[in-house]
């Protein structure tokens, strides 16, 4: 069973950053995708940015675009989403996924991620 864990969420003011971090599972596969989605209260979870652990090809949504960075580091097997430029609109819950198979339409699509974390809040008021 793969493991994913979040930190790093809280609360911040408009304009302000954050950094979530999340722990990667320890594949064996040299590729496999990773991402990060949010979800707000009586709203479907929405895909945010993905990352591929071997080549590290990123993909946003346009609602982030510009404003938040995926990374990963494959030596300490993390995975981080800096988020700069905040927005009351960025409040969610926020949680990383990995997945051993893909569309290459649909990277960010919650039904192709096998493993989830339990979600970190971030907060962004104004």
């Amino acid at each position: 069973q793969v493991q994913l864990e979040e930190s790093g969420g809280g609360s911040v003011q408009v304009g302000g950053s954050l950094r979530l971090s999340c722990a990667a599972p320890a594949y064996t596969d040299d590729n496999y995708l990773m991402g990060w989605f949010r979800q707000v209260p009586g709203k479907e979870r929405e895909g945010v940015a993905a990352v591929f652990s071997g080549t590290g090809v990123t993909t946003y949504s346009d609602s982030v675009k510009g404003r938040f960075t995926i990374s990963r580091d494959s030596v300490k097997r993390r995975l981080y989403l800096q988020m700069d430029s905040l927005k009351p609109e960025d409040t969610a819950v926020y949680y990383c996924a990995a997945a051993y198979r893909w569309s290459s339409s649909a990277l960010l699509s919650p039904d192709i991620y096998d493993y989830w974390g339990q979600g970190t809040q971030v907060t962004v008021s104004s």
